[in-house]
């Protein structure tokens, strides 16, 4: 059984934070949300990321890389000199946890849902990621979740999560759903 709480996608209005912070932010594009991901990735495993590491991950020159963190830096989204350590700022952070947390969000949607292998359901979720809006994450996470939690024989897309979605998302009103709690 799969454990969706662990990849439930939280909705976060990081860029209303970013905004009440006072920085002027415009859209990112792909490219910059993979460096800021990357960041994030190595800097979980070792505390800060050196630049040499992203274009590891990354699979890219160091020059690219120089020229990312140089712009990324101007928008206030890591701290970053030359021949030093790269870390996220307080708002980079929000926004990498954000892109992150999409990017498992879809990929666990496509593995356990729609059935796709690992590696191909992530390269598809790191190419959604970007263009996804985070609404509809959330209702592919919250359909998700209900055919874990409420197994209807022949669910289909339109046959029952419509129905489930427009009245909340809750899952009381799933007649196979009893909560842990119950008596028979």
């Amino acid at each position: 059984m799969v454990l969706w709480g662990v990849f439930v996608y939280h909705s976060l209005n990081i860029l209303e934070q970013i905004k009440k912070m006072g920085f002027k932010l415009k859209k990112l594009t792909a490219s910059q949300e993979d460096y800021l991901e990357a960041i994030f990735e190595i800097s979980e495993k070792k505390m800060a990321a050196r630049p040499k590491d992203i274009a590891t991950q990354m699979k890219v020159k160091a020059s690219s890389v120089t020229n990312a963190l140089k712009t990324l830096a101007g928008m206030g989204l890591i701290n970053y000199a030359p021949y030093d350590f790269v870390t996220l700022t307080e708002s980079g952070r929000e926004l990498a946890l954000d892109i992150c947390q999409r990017h498992n969000a879809l990929k666990e949607f496509l593995i356990h849902v729609l059935g796709i292998e690992q590696q191909e359901a992530d390269e598809a979720a790191c190419k959604m990621e970007h263009s996804v809006p985070r609404p509809i994450v959330d209702r592919l996470v919250s359909y998700a979740e209900y055919v874990e939690n409420c197994p209807k024989g022949g669910i289909t897309w339109d046959s029952g999560f419509g129905y489930y979605c427009r009245d909340g998302c809750s899952l009381e009103g799933c007649e196979h759903h009893k909560p842990k709690n119950s008596i028979e």
